[in-house]
């Protein structure tokens, strides 16, 4: 029986400490690629403010700095931590990683493939590409770069899994 859950996966975070992704079972996960230089940067408040609207909630946000688009993420390790403190960051960032292509991240792969997740193929076009995970860690939707964190498509859904085995 394949393993459709991302609770599999063991991920390095931005000061190299290694985490499970089973830390963050029984929660609604929405996992974000990020970069500092992009014209979607500015998200990273939205992304802020959705954590914070879902406060003392099942709910985290997972940040995958990445390079992989037009060169956007020049800043390594610290660097890419406080500039994303600078925006109020109160979620994990984790290490910068390659979410395409034959280099990218196991995690990744296992997002952007329906052989692998079970539900859906969307690999990364561009950065600020959102995945929507279940309690389960099974991948649940996926959402475009210009979908913004705080729209009412997000949200619905994100209620939807927080009410979801309540």
């Amino acid at each position: 029986m394949m393993n459709h859950s991302i609770h599999q996966f063991d991920v390095l975070k931005i000061s190299g400490q290694r985490v499970s992704l089973s830390d963050f079972k029984n929660k609604v996960l929405l996992i974000v690629n990020t970069a500092s230089q992009c014209g979607f940067t500015p998200q990273l408040k939205e992304l802020v403010a959705l954590k914070a609207e879902y406060l003392g909630k099942d709910f985290e946000i997972l940040s995958f700095p990445s390079n992989d688009f037009g060169g956007q993420e020049p800043l390594e390790g610290e660097a890419i931590n406080s500039f994303c403190e600078s925006y109020g960051a109160n979620f994990p960032i984790f290490d910068k990683i390659s979410v395409r292509g034959p280099y990218a991240d196991p995690l990744y792969k296992f997002l952007a493939d329906k052989k692998l997740n079970g539900k859906l193929s969307a690999v990364p076009r561009w950065n600020f590409h959102k995945f929507l995970i279940d309690k389960d860690g099974k991948v649940v939707d996926f959402y475009y770069p210009f979908t913004k964190p705080s729209s009412s498509k997000i949200k619905k859904k994100i209620n939807k899994l927080l009410a979801a085995g309540q």
